[in-house]
């Protein structure tokens, strides 16, 4: 039996290990998070392959006496070189990969949890400042559905009321959104356990819902909805997480 398998891969993390290695950390679509070491200084071919946010085919080594991996090869098919050129698309990438790796790659369909996280990354590349935290939060919002913890926004769970134009209220500690006569004679303007969702915000969240990051340029939104969708999509995550991500705020 072959002691090397062939994944699809992306790059997540690599960091160094020892003096001239370092542990590189991918998300592949045949097994999800993977950990491997590459061996070799800063010349290495393999190190400079290996960076993160690279994509490809890759070869892995797997020692199962030693219970450890080494990357043997890696035919990079994707750069991404743009992600380093831009202070944003850097921490926006960076964002998407500590989420990825705090629910472990999703935990499920991790082709996938790749293709999500390929698309956003491969907009990102050529994106401006102001596009970058969009995308983000819109890859944020997709990988809520994702693990399947992505709320309701249409209507009030309470009363079912359609509210087109006036705010509705999520609940951060019981997963719900309702409308603001059934806060339970709570003011949702000064508990903090309420979001308000305006109708632009949540009109963004629906559209963005189907809606490919390439083309997520397409839908404008007030910096106040955005505001709005940012708070909504990172207290669902480290509500699910039991933690809140520092690479979310930036």
């Amino acid at each position: 039996m072959s002691r090397t398998a062939v994944y699809t891969a992306l790059i997540l993390r690599n960091r160094p290990s020892g003096e001239s290695n370092s542990e590189v950390t991918l998300l592949t679509a045949e097994e999800g998070i993977v950990k491997a070491t590459v061996f070799g200084g800063a010349k290495s071919k393999l190190r400079s392959h290996s960076a993160p946010y690279n994509s490809g085919k890759i070869w892995i080594y797997r020692d199962p006496s030693k219970d450890y991996r080494k990357i043997n090869d890696f035919d990079v098919q994707s750069w991404r070189a743009g992600l380093r050129e831009l202070y944003e698309r850097t921490m926006a990438a960076g964002g998407i990969a500590d989420t990825i790796l705090s629910t472990h790659g999703g935990g499920g369909d991790w082709r996938l949890a790749q293709e999500l996280a390929l698309f956003t990354l491969d907009t990102l590349e050529d994106a401006d400042e102001e596009l970058c935290l969009r995308l983000l939060v819109h890859f944020l919002w997709r990988w809520t559905g994702f693990l399947g913890i992505q709320p309701h926004l249409e209507t009030c769970a309470a009363c079912g009321e359609t509210a087109d134009s006036s705010p509705l209220y999520f609940n951060v500690k019981d997963g719900a959104t309702v409308c603001s006569r059934c806060t339970a004679g709570d003011s949702p303007q000064i508990n903090s356990s309420f979001l308000q969702l305006n109708p632009g915000c949540r009109r963004w969240l629906s559209a963005a819902r189907y809606t490919e990051p390439s083309q997520i340029y397409r839908y404008s939104m007030d910096n106040k909805s955005f505001g709005e969708a940012k708070a909504l999509v990172t207290a669902v995550l480290s509500e699910a997480l039991g933690k809140r991500l520092a690479s979310w705020d930036w």
